[in-house]
């Protein structure tokens, strides 16, 4: 019987992604989407799923490889049962489709009385910062390479490019001193932190005080817990964006009585269950055509105005905190975003989203309704320029002209890059949102 060649599937833009661990072994039996090999990119962790049912001939990979799209993982034995999900002989039509996926901010169950639990920050893109990100109207860019004498890929190369790091001062963890993806992104979060990098001074290239070295055993009990790898994955990037945007975070109400009262009895009515979240991205999107430059992406000296709907959310999740992408959302009833949000956050929370479901958002909502909390502010997710927090919901009481009533109010917090939203341009958007809130008849207009 020949062997048939199992190849990575689908996995979106990326073109460089390590393998972190092989799961089977040669002479191993395996059914029909048994996971294969863990990948990881700068934003996700997925399982290759085995496309047949047989017994592993020979492996092609090995951990700390980096593959692509139909890069060949292992040679398989067909046994003949249960492959019908995918033909033996097409394994170059598996790349075709997308796998299911994991990991790296407000949850799918909702609350009666705010929006559903969510993550206080949503996790940026893996795309790299556009060049006006790093203008000196911010924060002084990291130094420039210098030679070209350190080890690394041309793909490592560019990362450190755009995050402009001098890759001979960056310690390679890789094999015989290779530096990779995850030492650049480790060297930007330490600088930023502080934190001495390896073969450097302490934030050398911004000029801040060494990072405090304690032995906290000292002063009582620790306990050392590592970081999970989505958390390390996004701290290089939530820390570039944090210093390379000029943040405001601009603070509002939303009246939401008639919105909770008319969610409610939705629910009565129909069988998918409606959250706040879908109200607030169907209400999010007549608010971003009223004000497009809220709907757009720096680069460069341009202002990219997208013309598509594609809205992030937060999620949280066991591994840590996802932004899976509802994609056209002006395109789809409450109903249908109420159904797809579920899909997506339950997806999440397996660990099994594809890379490509957490690319290509215009604009993101992170919601803590389901925690508590009265207002915060959300780290903007590069290269969008705006992001939308939302705390918990509270009765209060408001004056109608006549007596005291009591209101269920909704905090909103909008972060926003300063360099395109200037404050009575984010404080029109958030007005403008709260009014659709207040009356979603308002969204049809």
């Amino acid at each position: 019987m020949s062997a048939i060649e199992v190849r990575v599937p689908a996995i979106g833009d990326f073109k460089d992604v390590g393998v972190i661990d092989v799961l089977v072994k040669p002479g191993q039996a395996v059914k029909v989407d048994a996971s294969l090999i863990t990948l990881e990119s700068d934003k996700a962790t997925m399982d290759v799923p085995s496309p047949v049912e047989g017994t592993v001939a020979e492996l092609k990979v090995k951990v700390g490889d980096r593959v692509r799209e139909g890069t060949v993982i292992l040679l398989m034995e067909e046994s003949g049962k249960g492959a019908g999900k995918a033909p033996a002989a097409s394994t170059a039509s598996l790349a075709a489709a997308p796998t299911p996926t994991a990991t790296a901010t407000p949850t799918a169950a909702p609350t009666p009385t705010g929006p559903p639990t969510a993550a206080q920050a949503a996790t940026p893109e893996p795309l790299p910062a556009p060049a006006a990100l790093r203008s000196p109207t911010s924060v002084p860019p990291l130094p420039v390479p210098t030679n070209g004498r350190a080890h690394a890929s041309p793909a490592v190369r560019m990362v450190a490019r755009e995050l402009g790091v001098d890759l001979s001062r960056v310690a390679g963890s890789g094999p015989h001193g290779r530096i990779l993806k995850e030492d650049v992104h480790r060297y930007v979060k330490e600088v930023v932190a502080g934190t001495p990098p390896a073969g450097g001074s302490a934030g050398a290239a911004l000029d801040l005080l060494p990072w405090p070295k304690v032995d906290f055993a000292r002063f009582g009990p620790v306990e050392p817990k590592p970081l999970s790898r989505i958390r390390k994955i996004s701290a290089a990037n939530l820390a570039r964006n944090w210093v390379m945007i000029p943040h405001v975070t601009q603070h509002d109400e939303a009246d939401i009585t008639e919105l909770e009262a008319f969610r409610v009895k939705l629910n009565q009515e129909q069988p998918v269950k409606v959250t706040l979240l879908a109200l607030l991205l169907k209400a999010s999107v007549a608010a971003l055509r009223a004000y497009p430059e809220l709907n757009a992406s720096l680069d460069g000296e341009s202002l990219v105005l997208k013309r598509y709907y594609h809205l992030g959310f937060a999620a949280d999740t066991p591994h840590g905190l996802l932004v899976p992408v509802l994609r056209d959302a002006d395109q789809k009833g409450v109903l249908q975003i109420a159904r797809e949000l579920g899909e997506l956050a339950a997806k999440a929370r397996e660990g099994k989203l594809t890379p490509a479901e957490m690319q290509g958002g215009s604009f993101s909502v992170s919601s803590l309704g389901g925690i508590g909390g009265t207002a915060f502010t959300p780290i903007i997710n590069a290269p969008e320029v705006a992001i939308l927090g939302v705390s918990r919901a509270a009765l209060k009481p408001h004056w109608d002209g006549e007596r005291f009533v009591p209101r269920l109010m909704l905090p909103l917090s909008l972060s926003y890059d300063h360099r395109v939203v200037d404050g009575a341009l984010g404080a029109r958007f958030l007005a403008h949102l709260a009014g659709l809130l207040a009356d979603l008849r308002r969204s049809l207009l």
